[in-house]
């Protein structure tokens, strides 16, 4: 993709999950919020108006709902990780800032949580 200060993002996409190293959450699903940031040329999308000229975002929000809906990670370090790098391998993005919200795992914070950014260098 051309170097651009345009960007793609989600915010708060909210997806099920078995996320967790305590017993009971093994057991039960819990709703974790993810924001992505991908950039994005959208000069030529928004010439053309045509999806295929630019990121696909309901494709990404499927790709990571589904993927995360599957998952049953015991860290929400790992399941950033694994997210961030499935997403740099579907799409044509050179970098991904992903955060993933796990409210209400602390009583007295409101969010609990971590942010990442990758690149395709970290792909291998």
């Amino acid at each position: 993709m051309t170097n651009t200060t345009d960007r793609i993002f989600l915010r708060e996409l909210a997806v099920e999950c078995i996320i967790g190293f305590l017993d009971w959450e093994r057991l039960v699903r819990q709703t974790v919020y993810f924001d992505i940031e991908v950039p994005v040329d959208c000069r030529q999308a928004a010439v053309n108006d045509e999806v295929a000229d630019t990121l696909d975002y309901k494709r990404l929000s499927k790709l990571v709902s589904n993927f995360a809906a599957a998952s049953e990670f015991r860290l929400v370090e790992t399941l950033a990780e694994r997210t961030a790098l499935l997403i740099l391998r579907e799409f044509d993005v050179p970098w991904v800032k992903l955060t993933i919200n796990k409210r209400g795992a602390i009583r007295a914070s409101r969010d609990v949580g971590i942010s990442i950014e990758r690149t395709r260098a970290d792909l291998g």
